[in-house]
């Protein structure tokens, strides 16, 4: 994945993903809209039947609206589906109240608890 450039617009979402101990990372930055959760979706959903967990990296994502957490939800059940864990790190205080106010906090608190960093 190329590296961050001024020129990048700021709606841009961007995604990179390595393998750490015995799980997929996906590193999430910028904004999950409308405009871009499908990018998020296809990829995810891509990586799941080679992989039993997955982790959403959220440290450096700036703002998640509807769609974003829907996508995320989606994600969450195709994986389990599938006999995959998808789990959550580093969320930032809105994005915590966010799945918060959806009654969603629970359901990814697990490995958000923590507050780690991969």
């Amino acid at each position: 994945m190329p590296s961050d450039t001024s020129s990048e617009p700021a709606d841009r979402l961007k995604l990179n993903s390595y393998v750490a101990e015995d799980a997929l990372v996906m590193e999430c930055g910028g904004r999950l809209t409308l405009e871009n959760a499908a990018r998020l979706k296809t990829e995810v959903k891509a990586m799941i039947p080679s992989h039993k967990r997955i982790i959403l990296d959220l440290g450096e994502l700036i703002f998640m609206d509807s769609s974003g957490l829907g996508t995320i939800v989606g994600l969450y059940v195709s994986a389990r589906n599938s006999g995959c864990r998808l789990e959550l790190c580093n969320m930032s205080k809105p994005i915590r109240e966010l799945l918060g106010m959806s009654q969603l906090l629970s359901v990814f608190e697990a490995c958000g608890r923590y507050g780690m960093r991969m």
